[in-house]
């Protein structure tokens, strides 16, 4: 919207650029009093604000003195401040700023404006205002849309640096610009990417995540979706309502770790789970990571694999026999009566057996799928044993070799 060709007499114009120190000094004090956010910023953010407000009453002033020119121009009034002043103040407050430093304006208008020429003043006062308005609207968006440009590679730096394990200085860096560095209770999930762009997918699962409650950063990593969900309580209940965000097939929920530090941990356990899930068709969705520990171990999986020694047959032998052979029976027989009676003991006493070996593992050998984790626990432990026996050939020789072996 343009202006008038002309604001007031010659004599306004001059009496407004001679008040042009009284008006910011008057602005930068009704800040100060008015407003309990100003107060509270730092030195150096208050003394751009008042950069900020000086600029805007020279703006003021050259539009006055020349009308014809596009008020829409003020919105470099702003750029006297850096980018990062939008994170130090909201648009909120800079409408704040603007209304307090047009106020200014206004109650000096009467002793600024030539006799006869208030209400003119005051009009040009008023239209200034309205386009000011609008300049700050228009850098709050364009700042709003960088950052988010910005972040978005951020991101997904900080989920790339995670899975492959990089906790150095510049993931601290890049998590503290996020607001990562003091989330704790943080989880990686790993399932396929959805159809959509990439920038659409992970927009929709971070909106999900935060209607959750939680936090959440992704990334869309050739066919997969990489999630990292902080403050979490629920993981599996969480990610569970978050399902439908991520495409057909197994979704793995790795452990929970205490900060993102931690986090290559739960992701190569969640990576470890997705690669491992298809040997598990009726797996549920989503899975946690250590219910595939199975899977994971016949995948190659070594950590897997000393964890589940580490769950299964240490506990187990670590009570004596009676419960690893009944573990062994158990799954070799398949049944309660035939355990009791390979064991020549009472049905009763496998049931009690039955109880203590979920109580020490965590797995129920009465439930199919623990059952087979079980046996792939057992089995590993006893590849796992130093070799018993050796081959005969090595112990002595064969009856058909001859008794002397050539010399020279």
């Amino acid at each position: 919207m343009s202006g008038p060709t002309e604001f007031g007499s010659a004599a306004t114009r001059q009496r407004l650029e001679r008040h042009a120190g009284t008006l910011s000094t008057a602005a930068a004090q009704r800040m100060e009093a008015t407003h309990d956010w100003y107060r509270a910023l730092s030195a150096e953010d208050r003394s751009w604000v008042g950069l900020v407000a000086q600029a805007g009453i020279g703006a003021f002033i050259s539009w006055v003195r020349d009308p014809t020119t596009t008020p829409a121009g003020t919105i470099d009034v702003f750029g006297s401040a850096p980018r990062e002043l939008t994170r130090s103040i909201s648009l909120r407050q800079t409408l704040d700023l603007v209304r307090t430093v047009i106020d200014v304006v206004e109650s000096h208008v009467d002793e600024i404006a030539a006799p006869g020429e208030e209400a003119e003043l005051q009009a040009a006062v008023l239209h200034y205002s309205r386009e000011i308005a609008f300049a700050a609207a228009q850098v709050y968006a364009q700042a709003a849309e960088e950052r988010g440009a910005w972040d978005a590679r951020l991101e997904s730096l900080v989920v790339d640096a995670i899975l492959r394990g990089e906790a150095d200085d510049s993931l601290q860096s890049r998590v503290a610009a996020l607001g990562w560095g003091t989330v704790s209770n943080i989880v990686v999930v790993a399932g396929e990417a959805p159809s959509g762009s990439e920038a659409g997918v992970v927009d929709a699962l971070r909106s999900e995540a935060d209607r959750r409650g939680v936090e959440g950063l992704a990334a869309v990593q050739g066919h997969r979706l990489m999630a990292v969900l902080g403050s979490i309580e629920d993981p599996l209940g969480v990610v569970s309502q978050m399902q439908a965000r991520w495409g057909p097939g197994p979704i793995v929920v790795g452990p929970v770790v205490p900060h993102v530090y931690a986090a290559g941990r739960s992701a190569r356990a969640a990576l470890s789970g997705l690669a491992a899930a298809r040997a598990w068709p009726d797996a549920p969705r989503p899975c946690l990571s250590d219910e595939l520990l199975g899977e994971r171990a016949l995948n190659g999986d070594s950590r897997a694999h000393s964890a589940l020694v580490d769950r299964i047959q240490r506990p187990l032998a670590g009570t004596g026999a009676s419960l690893l052979e009944t573990a062994t029976a158990f799954l070799d027989t398949g049944g309660l009566e035939a355990t009791a009676r390979l064991l020549f003991v009472h049905p009763n006493t496998v049931r009690y057996r039955l109880r203590r070996i979920a109580e020490l593992t965590g797995y129920d050998l009465t439930v199919t799928h623990d059952a087979f984790t079980v046996r792939i626990g057992l089995a590993l432990a006893l590849l796992d044993e130093p070799r018993r026996w050796r081959r005969p050939s090595e112990d002595h020789e064969s009856d058909d070799a001859p008794v002397g072996r050539p010399t020279g």
